[in-house]
């Protein structure tokens, strides 16, 4: 199995300001002068970590990384004013023409990969290829499936049980309608400990084997606060897109080489969005992980990846 590239440091950070009130953190690792790489994180609200630099070869890649709109080092921290998919789209061409590439390689996973289908059908001229882990197409039953009652809390019923435990009751029919309600109310005691509780049901679905430290990581007061808000903002609006739009207007990116990863116990994102994703494309390779679940770091979804980005560099 490819193991990750050892540890590397940034050589270059800054704070891009892309509109009145949004500054997003940039970072730049690897070579130089080696072929730029943009990783989009998932969330939406998660922000880069430290792993995230170490799916590519650093002496062959320019490693680009960026914290979205709110979270992470950007700022303001965890602001959703005009924090929408199509601002979000603007700045990743903001970090493309700050950096004057021509063209470059997009990785992304889960709501990355959403991010980087997006971005590409807007702007495929710029985009040499993708490498999409754990896809999520932001179709309405994908949302129903993971957090209103439709599907992974039959799987984990035990984690989902312990989720609506900080969930307030209500006549509201739609679970992520009571969370949106909650987490961007005016109880701010009650949004965080509801926030600690979304992020926890979340990362406890990600990995086929339970993983405490990966837990922990993504489920601290900061990061949850950003996941939990930014999901439930982005959700009950429809992810700001339209009902299908990715496979609506998959011909738009039918010359881009795609490499698909996916888990086959994806719970978070169940398989059938690669599946689909993977049939409307003849440009596309689909890697099955057959021992994992939605997360990156685990072992099998992390040699695919490491590969795929390998195999990239020959484009």
């Amino acid at each position: 199995m490819n193991e990750f590239y050892p540890e590397i440091e940034t050589y270059n950070d800054f704070l891009l300001k892309v509109d009145d009130e949004h500054k997003i953190y940039v970072q730049e690792c690897g070579n130089p002068n080696g072929q730029p790489v943009l990783f989009i994180h998932g969330g939406p609200g998660l922000g880069c970590s430290a792993n995230d630099r170490r799916f590519f070869n650093p002496k062959k890649y320019r490693i680009i990384l960026f914290d979205q709109r709110g979270c992470g080092k950007s700022l303001p921290f965890a602001s959703l004013n005009n924090n929408e998919s199509i601002f979000l789209i603007s700045d990743i061409e903001k970090i493309r023409e700050k950096f004057d590439i021509n063209t470059w390689h997009i990785f992304g996973g889960s709501w990355g990969s959403t991010l980087a289908l997006l971005y590409a059908q807007a702007f495929p001229s710029r985009v040499k290829s993708l490498v999409l882990r754990g896809i999520f197409l932001a179709r309405e039953e994908d949302t129903a499936w993971a957090f209103n009652k439709e599907g992974a809390n039959r799987i984990y019923p035990d984690y989902w049980d312990t989720y609506l435990e900080s969930l307030p009751t209500s006549c509201e029919k739609s679970y992520v309608k009571r969370a949106y309600d909650v987490l961007l109310g005016e109880d701010k005691d009650q949004a965080l400990k509801l926030a600690k509780a979304w992020s926890t049901w979340e990362i406890s679905c990600c990995t086929l084997i339970p993983n405490k430290e990966f837990l922990e990581a993504c489920t601290g007061d900061e990061s949850a606060w950003t996941l939990a808000r930014h999901e439930t903002h982005y959700m009950y609006n429809k992810f700001f897109i339209k009902e299908n739009e990715i496979l609506d207007n998959i011909n738009k990116i039918k010359d881009i080489p795609i490499a698909i990863i996916h888990g086959r116990y994806d719970v978070i994102c169940p398989f059938d969005n690669a599946w689909l994703l993977h049939k409307n494309l003849n440009n596309s390779e689909l890697f099955i992980s057959n021992s994992a679940g939605h997360a990156s770091i685990e072992e099998e979804n992390r040699h695919y990846l490491i590969e795929a980005c390998n195999k990239m560099l020959k484009i």
